[in-house]
């Protein structure tokens, strides 16, 4: 009985012998780090600059068009013509024009025929009224008469006056000394009162229309510096002003149009390039920004957040770090964050879905820093 009980208890000596230097003799397993890649973000200031694409234009522009339809009969001017004021641009077919202008002259002689012999029967009523041989009723009458054939000579006249001013319009002449910009039509081409037909250009001075969204139209002003490049122009820019400010949105966008004048003048500049203007921007509160990429922005029921990441001792191994943050305005180059972070934090900006709060990552810095 001893003897079973002494080898039993020697066989589970052993066992446990054997399975501790088993255990000492397997090695735990590595934890793996989730890699993510950060961004270093710090403090760019309380002034950003912004950027909007727009149309050069001449200081003066002139759209014209007839005040009556009709076919193009002559177009003396082309593109590119210099003309002076009085000088003729574009003439109407004035074939109808001047029939309803005979048809008006024909009707202003026949109520004026007319009016002479109402007027000669008014003068010999009043005449045998003055002597007794005809009645008070037959003066007013004849002089009623009288009046409507007179009252019907002036509409006449002015119906003359109108048509003769049509037949005036069939001629289109420059207003201004200007330039041809462009010439809409072509000979033989009918056309609407109100379409455009040439459009003028006149002064050395050339403005570029921009439009500005509603969030930043207040914070430009009549004066306000900016600096202007074009495209044809390549490594070629030009300070500037605004020298308008609209006052009301263009249609149904949110927009308002600006425009802004050049300093001094350049040759190379012409009506119709396509420009880029640069404004420079204050904060109203001072605050100073971050600008990190928009997505390593999180939004959750506790508000919008980014996750950061604190080194440990280990290289490139940090602990990631959730900073609840205080949004500003998405710009072409990141989004504005006014609170939350602090200069030189290293900001998540690939893996974000992928951590937690408190976690240890492998870390990479943003090439681009």
């Amino acid at each position: 009985m001893n003897n079973r009980f002494c080898t039993f208890v020697m066989g589970t000596v052993l066992l446990l012998g054997f399975l501790v230097s088993c255990s000492k003799d397997e090695k735990a397993p590595e934890t793996v780090l989730r890699p993510v890649r950060v961004h270093q973000v710090f403090a760019t200031g309380s002034s950003r600059t912004r950027a909007f694409s727009g149309v050069a234009q001449s200081g003066v522009e002139s759209k014209i068009s007839f005040k009556v339809g009709g076919t193009i009969q002559r177009l003396p001017v082309e593109v590119g013509n210099n003309v002076k004021r009085g000088d003729l641009l574009g003439q109407l077919d004035p074939d109808d024009y001047r029939l309803q202008v005979q048809d008006a002259e024909a009707a202003l002689s026949q109520a004026q025929a007319k009016e002479r012999s109402e007027l000669a029967n008014y003068e010999r009523v009043r005449g045998l009224y003055e002597n007794r041989n005809a009645s008070k009723q037959e003066l007013e009458s004849s002089r009623a008469t009288y009046e409507s054939a007179a009252a019907s000579v002036k509409s006449l006249s002015k119906r003359l006056e109108l048509e003769r001013n049509q037949l005036a319009y069939t001629r289109l002449t420059a207003p201004i000394d200007a330039s041809v910009a462009a010439v809409n039509v072509e000979i033989n081409e009918n056309v609407q009162p109100g379409q455009v037909i040439v459009l003028l250009t006149s002064g050395s001075d050339i403005e570029v229309k921009i439009a500005i969204p509603e969030i930043l139209i207040a914070q430009i002003m009549e004066g306000d510096a900016v600096t202007i490049a074009f495209d044809a122009l390549p490594g070629r820019e030009m300070s500037g002003h605004v020298t308008e400010v609209g006052v009301a949105a263009t249609g149904t966008a949110t927009t308002f149009p600006v425009m802004v004048r050049p300093v001094g003048s350049d040759p190379g500049v012409r009506s119709g390039m396509a420009a880029e203007v640069t404004f420079r921007f204050g904060s109203r509160d001072g605050v100073e920004r971050f600008l990190v990429p928009p997505v390593a922005v999180s939004e959750d029921r506790d508000g919008r957040f980014v996750y950061t990441v604190e080194a440990s001792g280990r290289e490139g191994v940090g602990v990631v770090k959730r900073k609840p943050v205080t949004v500003g305005e998405l710009t072409d180059v990141g989004v504005e964050i006014l609170e939350g972070l602090a200069d030189g934090d290293y900001v998540v900006i690939a893996g974000v879905s992928k951590v937690l709060d408190g976690q240890q990552v492998k870390f990479s810095a943003n090439e681009e820093n």
